[in-house]
C-alpha cells in the first residue's frame, strides 16, 4: 500500500521542508521503506537541500523536473515523450530507496491555466467554470504520480505555503497530511486557517468524490527561545483545546546548527550528523510518524468493515 501525505502550513518559515527532508530520509534509510519525495514548492527548498545548484541547472536543461510533466497535463498538444520514470532523481545521498522528484522555480504559467479553464468552460456552458476547474484540480497531481505509485511505499509532497493550485491538487491527490508547525501565534493562525480550507475542500467533493484525507498531527519545530517564551504555554494549550492530544506529536525537534550546516553539503541532517540532537529526534518523528499512519490504516479497514456489516 502506498501512503501519500502533504505537509503544509499555510504560513511559511515554520520548518516545513526541513522536517519533510528528514522524515523521507529517515524513513528510506532507518525504516528501509521506499520513499519518493515530490519538490511542490517553487522555492525549491527541497530540491536544494539534495541537489547542488549546477546539478539543478543540468536537471532544468534536460527537462528532468515537475514543470515539464505540469506543462504536459495542461498543454497536452505541445505533450513530451518524458514520463516521471524519466524525472525522478533515484538514490538521493546515494541511499537505495530514496528519490526525489525535483520541483522548479515555475511550475505552470497562471495565464494559460486560466486560458484553458477559461476555454473549456465555454465548451461546456457559461456555468461550468467550477466543475471545470474542480477536474483539473483533482487530477493534476494526481495524474503525474499514478504511474509510480506502486513502486513507493511512502510519497511525501512538499507543498507551498498558500494554498495554490498545485497545493490543492495535492491535498486531493493524499491519503494524509501532516503540519509542521513553531508554538507561536502566527504558525498557529496559519494551522487554523489550513484546517478551514480543508473542511471546505471536503464539502467541495462530498458528494462527486469523497476525500479520505486525514490529518496525521502537528509537529513542532523549536527554535530560539520558543519553549521559555511568553506565548509558547499560550499556544500549546490552545493547540490541545482544538486538536487534542492524539492529534500532536509528542516529539519536538530542538534547535541544532547542525540542520543549517547539513544543508551546505546538501544531505539530510539524519545522513550528515546522525548522533545530532536533531537527527535523533526526526528518527524519533520518523518512528511516531508509521505508528500514526498504521493506526489510521486500521481504523479505515475497521470502519470499512463495520460498514460491509451493516450493508448485510
Amino acid at each position: 500500500m502506498t501512503h501519500i501525505i502533504a505537509t503544509t502550513n499555510m504560513k511559511g518559515g515554520v520548518g516545513k521542508t526541513t522536517m519533510t527532508v528528514n522524515l523521507g530520509a529517515s524513513l528510506a534509510k532507518d525504516c528501509r521503506q521506499r520513499v519518493l519525495l515530490v519538490d511542490l514548492d517553487t522555492q525549491i527548498s527541497a530540491t536544494l537541500s539534495l541537489v547542488s545548484p549546477q546539478e539543478f541547472a543540468k536537471l532544468r536543461q534536460e527537462k528532468r523536473t515537475l514543470k515539464h510533466l505540469v506543462n504536459d497535463l495542461l498543454q497536452p498538444i505541445n505533450r513530451t515523450t518524458i514520463s516521471i520514470q524519466d524525472v525522478i532523481k533515484p538514490y538521493v545521498s546515494n541511499v537505495k530507496g530514496f528519490d526525489l522528484l525535483p520541483g522548479d522555480i515555475d511550475l505552470y504559467d497562471e495565464y494559460l491555466v486560466s486560458e484553458m479553464l477559461h476555454e473549456k468552460a465555454m465548451r461546456l456552458g457559461k456555468d461550468k467554470f467550477d466543475t471545470v476547474w474542480n477536474i483539473l484540480e483533482s487530477s493534476l497531481v494526481f495524474d503525474i504520480l499514478k504511474p509510480v505509485f506502486q513502486d513507493y511505499d511512502y510519497i511525501i509532497l512538499d507543498c507551498a505555503p498558500g494554498y495554490n493550485l498545485i497545493t490543492r491538487s495535492a491535498l486531493v491527490c493524499s491519503d494524509y497530511y501532516l503540519i509542521p508547525a513553531r508554538p507561536e501565534p502566527l504558525s498557529i493562525i496559519g494551522i487554523q486557517l489550513l484546517e478551514r480550507r480543508i473542511k471546505q475542500l471536503k464539502e467541495i467533493y462530498k458528494y462527486t468524490n469523497p476525500l479520505n484525507l486525514e490529518m496525521l498531527g502537528i509537529a513542532f519545530i523549536m527554535s530560539g527561545n520558543l519553549l521559555t517564551g511568553r506565548y509558547y504555554k499560550q499556544v500549546m494549550q490552545r493547540v490541545y483545546e482544538d486538536f487534542g492530544q492524539v492529534k500532536i506529536f509528542k516529539t519536538r525537534i530542538p534547535v541544532d546548527f547542525k540542520v543549517s550546516k547539513s544543508v551546505d553539503s546538501f544531505l539530510p541532517v539524519v545522513f550528515s550528523d546522525p548522533t545530532s540532537a536533531a537527527a535523533k529526534a526526526f528518527k524519533k518523528l520518523t518512528t511516531e510518524l508509521i505508528d500514526k499512519v498504521q493506526l489510521a490504516v486500521d481504523m479505515k479497514q475497521q470502519k470499512t468493515k463495520l460498514n460491509l456489516v451493516n450493508l448485510e
